[in-house]
C-alpha cells in the first residue's frame, strides 16, 4: 500500500526521533560484511533528511552509535567510524536549509570525526527548515546523570534552591534542551525497546515498531510510520472525551 498520498499534512509529528537498527542483519541476510550493511543504512539516513523535510518534519533525531557500542568488535567500530567521517556532507544540509547537531558523549571519538562534526554543527547552524541531530556515543542514563551532576553543582554553589527543582529546569539541562521531546519514535528491525534511548524525552511520545531492517526503510515506510501515528489520540492523561472537546 502507498501511504506517501493518505498524510494528514496538518498533523505531522514535528519531532521524530529513530533507533536505526538492522543494518548488520540486512548485511548477513545477503551474504554481505557488516561493513556494507551500515553503508547501505548510510545512503537510508540521507534519503531520509530530504523525506522528512518534505513532510513537513521540524526535528529528526537519529540514534546512531550507542555508548555500548563501543563494546562490539574494534574493527567494526573503526569501519564505523570511518563511514561516520565520510558521511558527514554538508552539501546535504545546506541544499536543503538543514541544521546539523549532534548530542552524546563525544569527546570519545577519533579527533579527526570530531573535528568535521563541529564544523558541520557551526557551518549549518544559520539553516531553518529543519534540525537533523545524531545521537552519537549516546545513552540516556549518560544524559541524565551528566544534567543531575550540573544541577546539584548549582545547588551545592548556591545558585539554585532544592525546592526550585522541578522537570523544566531538568529538560533544560539535558543534551537535547534545543528541541521539543519527541512526537513520534520509531525502531526498525523488529525488537521492541527503546535500548537507552531518549528515556525522559520519550515519556508521552507515541512508538512504532517495525520488522524492517533500517536499509530497506524508505519513503513509504516512513509514511506508514507517520499515517499509523495520525491513527491514535495523544491524551497526555487526560480522557478521551476531554480530548476531544478541546478540538472542538
Amino acid at each position: 500500500m502507498e501511504y506517501i498520498g493518505m498524510i494528514d499534512r496538518n498533523n505531522v509529528p514535528q519531532h521524530i526521533a529513530i533507533i536505526m537498527d538492522g543494518n548488520g542483519r540486512w548485511a548477513k541476510q545477503r551474504g554481505l560484511d557488516r561493513s556494507e550493511g551500515h553503508q547501505a543504512g548510510a545512503a537510508t539516513v540521507r534519503k531520509l533528511v530530504e523525506n522528512a523535510l518534505k513532510l513537513g518534519v521540524r526535528y529528526l533525531t537519529l540514534y546512531t552509535f550507542s555508548t555500548e557500542n563501543w563494546k562490539r568488535p574494534q574493527a567494526e567500530v573503526a569501519a564505523l567510524m570511518v563511514l561516520l567521517f565520510e558521511s558527514i556532507e554538508e552539501e546535504i544540509f545546506m541544499k536543503n536549509n538543514v541544521a546539523f547537531r549532534v548530542v552524546g558523549d563525544i569527546e570519545k571519538l577519533p579527533a579527526n570525526v570530531l573535528e568535521r562534526l563541529r564544523a558541520c554543527e557551526q557551518r549549518t547552524s544559520v539553516n531553518d527548515a529543519m534540525t537533523m541531530v545524531l545521537a552519537l556515543s549516546y545513552s540516556s542514563k549518560w544524559e541524565i546523570t551528566e544534567a543531575v551532576r550540573s544541577i546539584a553543582r548549582r545547588a551545592v554553589e548556591g545558585e539554585i534552591t532544592l525546592e526550585s527543582i522541578d522537570d523544566k529546569m531538568i529538560d533544560g539541562a539535558l543534551a537535547t534542551s534545543f528541541m521539543p521531546d519527541p512526537d513520534l519514535l520509531i525502531r526498525t528491525g523488529k525488537e521492541q525497546r527503546l535500548s537507552n534511548f531518549l528515556l525522559w524525552q520519550c515519556a508521552y511520545s507515541e512508538f512504532y515498531f517495525t520488522d524492517v531492517l533500517w536499509p530497506d526503510f524508505d519513503n513509504n515506510e516512513l509514511c506508514k510510520a507517520v499515517y499509523d501515528y495520525q491513527q491514535r489520540q495523544r491524551r497526555y492523561g487526560k480522557t478521551g472525551e476531554q480530548v476531544e472537546g478541546e478540538n472542538k
